[in-house]
């Protein structure tokens, strides 16, 4: 009896502490947004700050205060903190802004690498400073 009492109790931890977003990233504490793309992201609870640590890497818009859309505005890493009206972090994560890799055509020669995009015909990829 005590057995199902803390498999419960345990359960019920867990489910209270899952994660603020609902998003689908297989890697934990990253999320991925590529270059010129948005991800929208849904709150358990409305946001009243929402922080982005480069905003050169990343911009965040408020859609309203459980909704926050993140675009990829250049490759890089920086971070996104979410906090609600009591204090408390919502989420605080790394954003890893990239190219989306299954639209692109790598060409080596020598030394040289170029790489294409792809979506739907190829042009070269051009990089940020």
């Amino acid at each position: 009896m005590i057995k199902i009492i803390v498999l419960i109790l345990a359960s019920l931890a867990f489910s209270l502490s899952g994660t603020a977003i609902q998003a689908n990233d297989g890697d934990h504490g990253i999320l991925r947004v590529y270059k010129d793309q948005s991800r929208i992201l849904k709150l358990d609870r409305p946001a009243l700050r929402v922080i982005v640590g480069s905003s050169e890497v990343a911009d965040v818009a408020v859609a309203d205060p459980q909704t926050v859309v993140v675009t990829g505005k250049n490759y890089g890493a920086t971070n996104l903190v979410i906090i609600d009206s009591d204090g408390n972090t919502l989420l605080d994560e790394r954003v890893l802004v990239s190219i989306d890799e299954g639209n692109t055509v790598r060409l080596y020669q020598s030394t040289g690498r170029t790489v294409l995009s792809c979506t739907p015909s190829c042009e070269q990829h051009r990089r940020s400073q």
